[in-house]
């Protein structure tokens, strides 16, 4: 499998590639955002997942990260790497469309074991694929991966898409925010914010159609109440 490693500094990439590589991964390195798109959009290159340095000379990570989800490969995995720590900065990474946000400095073995989690999860449905979940005019169909509301598709990430599904398969039941992290992206360590974030999109794009509910202290569920809302912020 290939991954992209996209960063201007050559340290950073050299000490990724060695880890990935280890772990018997092929890598693709970039040292800027031009020599990524272009390691992207090779016809010759199948990359399968993209680690992208936010900080990188134009177009930046968050920059490429829009551009896959609204490109040819919109399921891609991405992994987001930058020297800001702040959360806006997290969020802002995660609102592109990343599946992941790694704070530098980090630890190279972890980062790899982020890449191999994210690489399991890209590649295997967790329980058998339903032909169709609903939910009021909500229509999911699992086998396609398109979620439709009044018949309209709704643009969903791949995460996103799981998120959903999961979401739909236990109705009525409260997962935490780490029960999900380690439910939908298979991880048992990683940024909270993550699950924040995907859930704040879910309810943008789906709008009045979701029904996703704010239970506080404990984490949020589809549908608790048949007919009640609920709080809506996240």
């Amino acid at each position: 499998m290939a991954i992209l490693i996209a960063d201007d500094d050559p340290v950073v990439r050299e000490v990724v590639r060695r880890y990935l590589e280890r772990d018997g991964l092929t890598v693709v390195e970039a040292a800027d955002g031009p020599t990524a798109m272009t390691a992207l959009t090779d016809e010759g290159e199948t990359v399968d997942l993209a680690i992208l340095d936010v900080m990188m000379p134009a177009p930046d990570g968050v920059e490429i990260c829009r551009a896959i989800r609204h490109g040819s490969t919109p399921e891609m995995p991405i992994i987001l790497l930058t020297a800001l720590g702040d959360e806006e900065d997290r969020i802002l990474g995660l609102q592109s469309g990343a599946d992941d946000y790694v704070t530098k400095p980090f630890s190279p073995r972890e980062l790899a074991l982020r890449t191999a989690s994210v690489l399991r999860r890209s590649q295997r449905d967790p329980e058998p694929a339903q032909p169709t979940l609903s939910d009021r005019s909500l229509e999911v169909r699992e086998q396609s991966r398109m979620a439709l509301v009044d018949g309209v598709p709704v643009d969903l990430t791949a995460r996103e898409h799981d998120l959903l599904v999961f979401l739909l398969r236990h109705r009525h039941r409260v997962f935490s925010r780490e029960e999900l992290l380690a439910k939908v992206w298979g991880w048992n360590f990683g940024d909270l914010s993550t699950v924040t974030v995907h859930i704040k999109r879910l309810r943008a794009k789906l709008g009045e159609d979701h029904r996703i509910e704010t239970v506080w202290g404990r984490g949020y569920v589809w549908d608790r109440d048949s007919g009640n809302s609920g709080d809506q912020s996240a």
